[in-house]
């Protein structure tokens, strides 16, 4: 790209074709702000980012992802955010509404995502020094409020009252469900509604998802 120059791009697919360079050479940092991880569809699109992602551990190398909580809404996000963490990136979480994807590069390129449309999400690409250090500082300040994702994860552990922590248990037990129900003094049915209630407090799709979110909020198994 020619300096200050601004491009619109259509779809994963042209930003990777003309831009997806730019990924690539980033030096000194990457930082990314966006309200879930459902930005880019196209796989090229993932990869040069996550590339990029992976490299935050070399010397010299900075790489910020600021998210929303809707981007925490599954167990799989949360394992993928962790996954990130562990390769240098620094992840926080902002109370704000955030836009849609945002990238600055070495504080030199941007990279802005735009709505989602039938023909593909459009993406503007600016060296344009003066918004690029706008949004940057943009970033910054919002950073600066943001919380760390582990802090926020630990705040984010759900209550459970004695019922749960019981159910919980009888779970992590290995018992029957007529055993367990036994054991508590409830009827069959009301033990596997309470199983039910439990695993949407956790936020889980089946009982072994239950008791490994559970391990993984350092719950009483």
């Amino acid at each position: 790209m020619r300096s200050e120059q601004v491009v619109s791009v259509q779809g994963d697919a042209e930003l990777i074709a003309r831009a997806g360079h730019l990924f690539e050479s980033a030096r000194t940092e990457f930082v990314c702000a966006a309200r879930d991880l459902r930005t880019w569809s196209q796989p090229e699109a993932m990869a040069a980012i996550r590339n990029r992602v992976h490299a935050a551990a070399s010397t010299g190398f900075t790489c910020r992802k600021l998210l929303s909580p809707v981007a925490l809404a599954d167990e799989q996000a949360r394992a993928h955010l962790r996954e990130v963490q562990r390769h240098g990136t620094h992840v926080r979480i902002s109370g704000s509404p955030l836009p849609h994807e945002t990238i600055v590069i070495d504080q030199r390129v941007m990279i802005l995502a735009g709505r989602a449309t039938p023909a593909g999400r459009e993406y503007t690409v600016t060296t344009a020094q003066t918004l690029v250090d706008g949004v940057h500082s943009l970033f910054r300040a919002v950073w600066d409020s943001a919380v760390e994702l582990d802090a926020y994860l630990r705040d984010d552990v759900p209550h459970l009252d004695a019922d749960g922590r019981m159910i919980l248990q009888a779970l992590g037990s290995g018992a029957t469900d007529e055993s367990a129900a036994r054991r508590l003094g409830v009827s069959l049915r009301t033990y596997r509604r309470r199983v039910a209630d439990l695993m949407i407090k956790l936020e889980a799709d089946s009982r072994f998802q239950a008791g490994k979110r559970a391990a993984e909020l350092g719950l009483p198994a």
